[in-house]
């Protein structure tokens, strides 16, 4: 589980809950069942009729997968299994005996294909990198859904404060209504609170956290793609950690002298 992305939610929730709780001293004032349903309910509505129903069920799914279960990309850990292939390849060790030890998917994928042996370097190179522009397209597609339905809760929020202002102003006018005057401006208040609260603390972090994924993912498979073809063209392996130390910024950047000290060790 990614425990990280689960304690920032918890800590989305706690500051709310903290700002709500500390604003007065009737916690109570900010429950409505009325808001709830016109931001939660309303939200679902509308993104079942934008979105349809099926995707909003695999955009749960997305949710659990890419932020509760799926940890940060570590691309020194990458280069390392990378050069581990090439230097069991060195000692003359088949690709289908490489195989099974391989844990990241998209490496297994290149290895499978050099294992088939039909494709010379620069054709996988090309195939890896299709692949790794289409699995971007679609995770940043997920994240442009998110954002898409994070402009949904507010809209109901301001919505039911609306209906919540026209019920007041009816009342106006009448006996006693100066006393009602400021509960039901909060009552309708409550319904915006919902909405904002629910498109900034939850929906569009997610988008965020989604965008982020995507991009380190693409990132990762580039490197992968360009391991895998120098691993096909038999390069030195020190060639290949600096290539491949190209796709990365300076301070992600690996010393090719330990990295190549470890890989020795695990083969």
């Amino acid at each position: 589980m990614n425990i990280s992305s689960i304690a920032s939610l918890l800590l989305a929730v706690f500051v709310f809950v903290f700002g709500v709780y500390s604003a007065t001293d009737d916690f109570m004032a900010f429950v409505d069942w009325h808001a709830a349903l016109i931001v939660f309910g309303g939200t679902m509505a509308v993104a079942a009729i934008s979105l349809q129903m099926d995707r909003i069920i695999l955009m749960m799914k997305i949710f659990y997968l890419r932020v509760i279960r799926t940890y940060k990309v570590e691309y020194v850990d990458v280069m390392k299994e990378l050069l581990l292939v090439a230097e069991k390849r060195r000692k003359g060790e088949s690709y289908e005996n490489i195989y099974p030890s391989i844990k990241d998917h998209f490496v297994k994928e290149g290895v499978m294909l050099l294992a088939e042996g039909y494709m010379d370097p620069e054709k996988l190179h090309e195939v890896l990198s299709v692949r790794a522009m289409t699995i971007y397209n679609r995770y940043s597609e997920d994240a442009r859904r998110f954002k898409a339905l994070g402009k949904f809760p507010p809209a109901m929020g301001l919505m039911g404060a609306v209906l919540g202002m026209i019920a007041l102003l009816k009342e106006i006018g009448k006996p006693g209504a100066e006393k009602t005057i400021g509960p039901a401006m909060a009552v309708a208040l409550v319904a915006t609170l919902y909405g904002i609260a629910f498109a900034n603390l939850i929906i569009l972090p997610i988008a965020d956290h989604l965008e982020d994924g995507a991009k380190e993912l693409w990132i990762k498979n580039r490197l992968v793609a360009e391991g895998l073809k120098l691993i096909a063209e038999n390069k030195n392996r020190v060639i290949m950690v600096e290539e491949l130390n190209s796709y990365l910024l300076p301070a992600e950047r690996v010393d090719w002298k330990s990295i190549n000290s470890s890989s020795q060790k695990a083969a």
